[in-house]
């Protein structure tokens, strides 16, 4: 079920979803902090029980970012500087609300493709920090 394909979405499969959701929030937290990313490969991380140990590493690395700024910081433009040389200027709050947002558009995808699958997502909107 975690890599069977299913057409009519953009990445095809769960795990293809969950990747690209965390290898999005990690490179936006590397570049607010000036420091390069690599896309994690799905294939290192091919079993659900492996994407929880990447999301734990990946929020554990965004809890930290953000308990080292204050507010003020959080709502100051910054330079962002892209791997392709492009830059932008943007706060950090813009950026984690576009890394969340991002992250609930592909929420939406992987709960129809559970259905989709025959096993319908059960209630995640308020688990526990672990």
């Amino acid at each position: 079920m975690y890599v069977k394909e299913l057409p009519g979405f953009g990445l095809p499969t769960l795990r293809a979803q969950i990747m690209h959701i965390l290898n999005c929030e990690a490179f936006w937290i590397h570049t607010l902090q000036a420091a390069e990313y690599q896309d994690e490969d799905p294939a290192d991380w091919s079993t659900i029980p492996d994407a929880r140990r990447l999301q734990h590493c990946v929020g554990a690395n965004t809890l930290a970012y953000l308990s080292g700024l204050t507010d003020e910081q959080l709502n100051t433009e910054t330079e962002l500087h892209f791997p392709d040389g492009d830059t932008a200027v943007r706060t950090p709050a813009l950026i984690l609300h576009h890394v969340l947002t991002h992250a609930f558009h592909h929420k939406g995808q992987i709960v129809s493709m559970c259905r989709i699958l025959g096993h319908p997502a059960p209630d995640t909107d308020l688990n526990p920090i672990r």
